[in-house]
């Protein structure tokens, strides 16, 4: 180790006790406040590097970069002055900035050894209703949860709709902290392909992990499907304390190719061949449009739960609740409770109504999402399927054509609308989906959604079920850059009026 190098890592202990004691951390220059951290993260769109000098205008006593040739930072951990503004600060060179933001923030929030068992669970579907399931077995316990996902963050005293299903590294630590402070006794959250790409999990380690199963999405992120599996592997390879802890799909070709590397891993799934050493089993016993009872079987033990979800791929997340409940150490006796459990809101979501119909609001907006939803519909007892569908702008384009063939595969009526057009034309993206409804028994085109529901409606029977797709909890729809409110669920309870 050089004179350099020595002097880095000495003032990175020095910088850790400081942080510990208080110092605050900061990744936006313009937050930062005199004496603090600021860390330059390296990112997708932007370079943190490149708001080092206003971070040192901000005040900034520490500067963390892994840039070693920043004009500012020399080759030591020296102070160096900004020719701007004349303020000094200790640069501080890591190879892995976001790997040190993790251990600045576990450190700062008192997060790096949680006192309580975390969860998280990742897969392109699921993961919302798996982290509702796992905290209301977490409070059928007697303990106290945690949650973070897709729809909202929440622990005792606090609740927000979520912005991100994933937080950023700072903010992920700071809520963590706070469950600490309010007494939480297990927590669970969703890790997104994106945040474990950009390593927001940093600094956290894992009591059980559970991937629920990769089909195409985000590939306007990804590269490919390989790239964005390995996105999803990381969360097992990089952040779970114990493999044996890992809960995994064996149902899913992904899945297989994970527990291929983990053998010790409980593998959860419906199938009956080429089960995993540690197969968590289940069997539907009983299903109807009310819901199902599931047989469970794992390491010589049996047992039969009953949940009021329906169709096979909620048995399998109540598989995965179940799995992740065991790694988290939970007891088999809370599971029973997912009998009063109806899972997330805008996930095949009832909406009531007076006039006796069946409508449903579900978040499907990949190809393999409506294939499955449709799918549980129609091995229920309704005459006809009608879907409302649209595909998201600034999104993946490739997989509107499959979304729209997964409705033509399974509805009767294909009614295809907006969702979030973003900053597209909406009428674009329907023609991107257009070619996926060519073996469609009925087409309506409307890309005024609430129409396109008001048009559904008017067509929907006491002996049909109407699907509405894609938006499922989200209370607005994003054209250009303002979000409207706009809210599936109300729009059809005000349409039935």
């Amino acid at each position: 180790m050089s004179q350099g190098q020595a002097q880095n890592a000495t003032v990175w202990k020095d910088v850790l006790t400081r942080v510990a004691g208080g110092l605050s951390v900061r990744s936006d220059s313009r937050r930062v406040l005199p004496g603090e951290v600021f860390v330059a993260l390296p990112g997708t769109n932007a370079n943190g590097a490149d708001y080092i000098a206003m971070a040192l205008k901000q005040g900034a006593a520490f500067i963390v970069t892994q840039n070693t040739d920043h004009p500012l930072a020399g080759q030591t951990a020296e102070p160096s002055p900004d020719p701007a503004s004349g303020r000094t600060a200790t640069f501080i060179v890591r190879e892995d900035v976001r790997q040190a933001l993790g251990e600045l923030a576990g450190t700062h929030y008192g997060t790096a050894k949680l006192p309580f068992p975390l969860a998280a669970i990742t897969g392109t579907n699921g993961k919302t209703t798996v982290a509702y399931l796992v905290e209301h077995i977490i409070r059928a316990a007697g303990g106290i949860p945690g949650r973070l996902g897709t729809v909202e963050y929440r622990w005792p005293g606090h609740e927000e709709h979520a912005s991100l299903t994933t937080p950023d590294c700072l903010a992920l630590h700071a809520m963590l902290g706070q469950m600490i402070a309010s007494g939480v006794t297990g927590a669970v959250m969703e890790a997104s392909s994106h945040a474990l790409a950009q390593d927001r999990l940093a600094g956290l380690r894992f009591d059980a992990a559970v991937f629920t199963n990769l089909t195409q999405d985000h590939l306007n992120y990804h590269k490919d499907m390989e790239d964005y599996f390995a996105a999803k592997r990381r969360l097992f390879t990089d952040y779970l304390k114990n493999p044996s802890d890992a809960v995994v799909n064996f149902d899913d070709p992904y899945g297989q190719k994970l527990l291929a590397e983990m053998p010790d891993a409980i593998g959860y799934g419906l199938g009956e061949s080429a089960l995993p050493p540690r197969a968590l089993r289940g069997r539907i016993t009983r299903e109807d449009r009310h819901g199902m009872e599931l047989q469970i079987h794992f390491e010589g033990q049996a047992w039969t739960i009953t949940s009021p979800l329906a169709g096979r791929y909620n048995a399998q997340n109540l598989l995965a609740a179940q799995g992740a409940g065991l790694a988290m150490g939970l007891p088999e006796s809370a599971f029973a409770a997912l009998a009063d459990c109806h899972g997330a809101p805008g996930r095949l979501e009832r909406v009531p109504n007076t006039r006796g119909l069946s409508v449903f609001v579900d978040y499907a907006h990949t190809p393999d999402a409506l294939e499955n939803v449709q799918k549980a519909l129609r091995e229920l007892d309704f005459k006809r399927i009608v879907t409302v569908f649209g595909c998201g702008g600034d999104r993946d384009r490739t997989k509107r054509p499959l979304m729209a063939a997964a409705v033509a595969k399974w509805a009767d009526v294909a009614v295809l609308t907006s969702d979030n057009p973003r900053h597209e034309d909406p009428m674009a993206i329907i023609e991107d989906a257009r070619p996926g409804l060519a073996k469609a028994a009925k087409v309506v085109i409307e890309p005024d959604r609430r129409e396109a529901i008001r048009l559904a409606l008017g067509v929907v029977g006491p002996q049909d079920v109407l699907l509405v797709a894609g938006k499922g909890h989200e209370e607005y729809q994003q054209i250009g850059d303002v979000k409207h409110p706009f809210s599936d669920v109300a729009v059809v309870k005000e349409l039935l009026k």
